[in-house]
C-alpha cells in the first residue's frame, strides 16, 4: 500500500466519481480505477459499491477513508515540522476570531506576536463559524464563544466576562455604581444588528426574562459604536473587559445587576494539528492577555 494510493482512494472518497477525480488529480480515469483495485486487491474487500456510473463508500472504504486521512494529516505536520527547522519560523498562521470588540480588543496581540516572530504572516480571518472552521482545518487556531466539549479539538478557557452598560463620560448616569438590568429597557441603546454573536447573547439574555430590546441604532463597528456613545447619541452594551483593553477616559463602563449578560470565551485549536513554535507563542501571548485583564478587574 502506497501514500499515493492513499490519496487517489482519498479524492474518489470526496468526488464519488471516478472521472472527476481523475481530472482532479490530473490523471487517466483507468489509471484511476486500476489503483483502486489494487488496494481493494491488497486489501481482499471491495472499497466502493458501483451503481452504473454511480459509487457508493463501503463499510470497508469509510473505515480506510478515516484512517487514511489522519494518516496524511500525521504526514503533512511532520513535513511541516521539519520545514520550520529549515526555514527559521516562516510561513502564515492563520487565527479565526469573532469579528466584534474581541477582534477589536486584539490589536496588542498581533503586535507582540510580529514582534516575536516577524517572518510568520498572520492572516486574522473575522467570523462566527469558528467551531467549523477549526475542524474543516480552514484556520490553524479560533478565538471565540466557549461551546460544547468535543474531542477531536484542544479547547482552553480564556475568560469569564459581565457586560456593563458604555455611556459617556460627564453624563448623569457616571454617577451610579450600578445599573439594573431592566433599566436599559428605557434607554436609547447603539447595539450590533441582529445575527451578530454579540446581539444574540444580549437579546437572550433580556429574553429570559421576557422582555424585549429596542435599540435606536444598530451598528455592526465596535470602534463606531463607542464613537456615537462618546457623542452622547446614546448607550451602549460590552463586556467590561473592553475598557481594559482600550482604556479611554471619555467612556465609563457601569456594572449591570441583576443577571447581567454574561460571556465565556475559549481558544480551540484541532488535537490532532501540528501546532508550530509561533503557534504555541502565539497561544501563550493569548493566555497571558486574557489572564492580566481577568484579574485586573
Amino acid at each position: 500500500m502506497e501514500l499515493r494510493q492513499l490519496q487517489y482512494f482519498i479524492t474518489v472518497c470526496e468526488e464519488l466519481h471516478f472521472t472527476k477525480a481523475a481530472d482532479r488529480l490530473g490523471i487517466s480515469q483507468p489509471t484511476l480505477s486500476q489503483q483502486i483495485k489494487v488496494l481493494e486487491d491488497e486489501l481482499s474487500t471491495p472499497l466502493f459499491d458501483r451503481i452504473g456510473k454511480k459509487i457508493r463508500i463501503t463499510e470497508a472504504g469509510k473505515l480506510l477513508q478515516q484512517y487514511s486521512t489522519q494518516m496524511l494529516r500525521d504526514l503533512q505536520n511532520a513535513k511541516m515540522s521539519i520545514a520550520e527547522l529549515q526555514i527559521n519560523q516562516r510561513g502564515t498562521l492563520r487565527i479565526a476570531v469573532l469579528p466584534s470588540d474581541l477582534d477589536y480588543r486584539m490589536g496588542a496581540i498581533w503586535i507582540a506576536f510580529h514582534q516575536l516572530f516577524p517572518n510568520v504572516r498572520l492572516e486574522i480571518v473575522p467570523t462566527i463559524e469558528i467551531h467549523d472552521m477549526v475542524i474543516e482545518d480552514k484556520v490553524d487556531i479560533g478565538i471565540g464563544l466557549s461551546g460544547v466539549l468535543d474531542r477531536r479539538m484542544v479547547q482552553v478557557p480564556l475568560s469569564t466576562e459581565t457586560y456593563s452598560l458604555f455611556v459617556p463620560s460627564g453624563h448623569a448616569l457616571t454617577q451610579r455604581a450600578e445599573i439594573e438590568l431592566e433599566e436599559l429597557l428605557q434607554l436609547p441603546l447603539i447595539l450590533y444588528p441582529v445575527g451578530f454573536v454579540g446581539r444574540k447573547l444580549i437579546d437572550d439574555c433580556f429574553q429570559s426574562k421576557g422582555w424585549k430590546v429596542q435599540t435606536l441604532m444598530d451598528n455592526g463597528s465596535a470602534a463606531s459604536q463607542l464613537q456615537l456613545v462618546k457623542a452622547g447619541i446614546g448607550f451602549s452594551i460590552h463586556p467590561h473587559a473592553l475598557l481594559e483593553d482600550l482604556p479611554d477616559d471619555q467612556l465609563i463602563a457601569i456594572p449591570i445587576v441583576n443577571d447581567a449578560p454574561v460571556r465565556s470565551i475559549e481558544l480551540l485549536h484541532r488535537t490532532d494539528r501540528y501546532m508550530s513554535v509561533a503557534a504555541q507563542m502565539f497561544i501563550e501571548l493569548i493566555q497571558k492577555h486574557f489572564a492580566h485583564n481577568t484579574k485586573s478587574l
